[in-house]
């Protein structure tokens, strides 16, 4: 059995799954249990369908939190809220590669806030077409189901993708992390880690009415043992 270090692996439930009444005491949880980050989906009815929310929810959530924001960007023109999203706390924004027009100005844009920055693909976009940023990049995010909607099935050809990523990673140098959003639970964060993956997104794995934020966080960290 391969052993990975858990030390290095970070997970980063996903707000889009939390009961959004009791968001405070939901986040609390999180941080309480060893969440390394908050993954905060921001969608614009535009690039995905559904609509989540704005900025602000940051600077609420910053007043009661100090992990790490880590805020996905699926909307269209997504460097029209940097700024704002910086300043209510965000630590790393994800820009999507299909949404946008000129991903090299849009990274200028970020390489010169002080945020980390991330770009994800969508389960159809070859991995391929990330290798040209990765040298700008603090992260790259590999989408495992489609975007915009929780509970989907994770997409198996995914764990090619992040092989064929941190193959290309490990060839260059270069110190970039890679993401996995979509599909994380007990059954495949074992697969996606052996990989090569180091943050894990998990959403209803974490927050769920079934068990606590703390049995869901340390049932994942578990089965990242392969």
């Amino acid at each position: 059995m391969k052993v990975i270090n858990l030390n290095n692996i970070r997970i980063h439930p996903s707000i889009l799954a939390a009961d959004f009444s009791n968001l405070g005491d939901q986040v609390k949880d999180a941080e309480s249990c060893g969440a390394d980050g908050l993954h905060i989906d921001i969608m614009d009815g535009h690039f995905v369908d559904p609509i989540t929310f704005g900025p602000m929810i940051l600077e609420n959530l910053r007043n009661i939190s100090d992990l790490h924001f880590d805020v996905h960007l699926m909307v269209e023109n997504p460097a029209k809220y940097f700024s704002d999203l910086v300043g209510f706390g965000a630590d790393s924004i994800t820009v999507h590669y299909e949404a946008c027009e000129s991903l090299p100005e849009v990274l200028d844009i970020l390489n010169g806030l002080n945020v980390e920055t991330s770009v994800a693909i969508n389960p159809q976009t070859k991995v391929e077409n990330l290798f040209p940023y990765l040298s700008r990049i603090d992260r790259a995010l590999v989408m495992s189901v489609n975007p915009g909607y929780g509970g989907q099935s994770f997409i198996e050809t995914t764990l090619d993708k992040i092989s064929l990523l941190k193959e290309d990673i490990s060839r260059e140098i270069l110190n970039v992390d890679i993401q996995v959003d979509g599909g994380i639970n007990e059954e495949t964060a074992g697969r996606v880690v052996s990989a090569g993956a180091d943050i894990l997104v998990a959403g209803s794995a974490v927050f769920n009415k079934g068990f606590t934020v703390c049995h869901g966080l340390n049932s994942i960290r578990r089965h990242c043992e392969v």
